[in-house]
């Protein structure tokens, strides 16, 4: 009998094949751990690109970092605040101060004995005056609050604050508190409102009867607002604006706030010094 012979050659193949099975595990170990760096990077450099969810983050990010930054500047007015003042006042004060000034600099230079020095107290003593009664009255309003500036005092009211603005023979603003604040920038003429009654003849008879403010040309509380198409007087017409902005921002959230008020010293001063000066010298003779 003989032996079969090819059995080791067919083992021989086969060795190879169980030897090669620890090099692909190997190899598959050694590549398993490469695949999730892969991974890892593959949604760093594709993501942002392609998904739809990486692009509304990122747009929603840049959305709400310039929210931020216009956050600061939204809460702000919207627009410059308005100017409320009397022209022929601001004119008339400042005719006057020139006056004064050309008639003080004029005893300085050539008076004698007291004469300079009593020129001098009474400049001192009435030009503050002068300019805090014509120039410095104003009335500033914007979205947020009404800023009035009278001769001795500034009082900020913020629009919520505010009750009702009044019209008769002055112009008044009343705050929540029950304070009464005088415009001393918005004069009342009662020869303007008589031209404005003569020159639009639906006015004519058609006031409130019983109602003083009415007889007055003013604008009463509670009274019906019969300003449109209706001609008015200069300063009622600037109450008319102020009453429209305080009825369209009072229940605003940036419209609230504290009253202030704050005193003019820097014209309180000077004019308190010039009276004990004046006086001092005149008692001195």
């Amino acid at each position: 009998m003989t032996t079969p012979e090819p059995q080791p050659s067919d083992r021989e193949p086969a060795e190879p094949a169980q030897s090669t099975e620890p090099a692909d595990s190997a190899d598959s170990a050694s590549s398993e751990p490469s695949e999730p760096s892969a991974a890892s990077e593959s949604p760093a450099t594709s993501e942002p690109a392609d998904s739809p969810a990486a692009a509304s983050a990122a747009s929603a990010a840049s959305e709400g970092s310039a929210a931020a930054s216009a956050g600061p500047a939204a809460s702000g007015p919207k627009y410059a605040d308005r100017i409320y003042r009397s022209t022929s006042g601001f004119v008339g004060g400042a005719l006057i101060l020139a006056l004064a000034c050309w008639l003080g600099i004029d005893a300085v230079a050539v008076g004698e004995g007291n004469t300079p020095w009593l020129a001098l107290a009474a400049l001192l003593f009435l030009v503050p005056l002068v300019a805090a009664y014509t120039l410095v009255p104003a009335v500033y309003a914007n979205e947020d609050r009404l800023r009035v500036r009278n001769p001795f005092r500034t009082i900020t009211l913020p629009w919520g604050r505010v009750v009702s603005l009044r019209s008769g023979y002055t112009n008044e603003v009343f705050s929540d508190d029950g304070d009464k604040y005088q415009l001393w920038a918005l004069p009342v003429s009662l020869r303007a409102r008589k031209r404005a009654t003569r020159r639009d003849p639906r006015v004519t008879g058609a006031r409130t009867p019983g109602t003083e403010a009415s007889r007055r040309g003013g604008v009463a509380p509670g009274a019906p607002d019969r300003s449109a198409g209706v001609d008015r007087a200069p300063t009622d017409r600037s109450m008319d604006e102020l009453r429209e902005l305080h009825k369209n921002r009072g229940g605003e959230a940036s419209a609230q706030g504290e009253v202030s008020v704050r005193w003019s010293y820097e014209i309180i001063a000077p004019s308190l010094a010039g009276a004990v000066l004046l006086a001092v010298l005149l008692g001195l003779g």
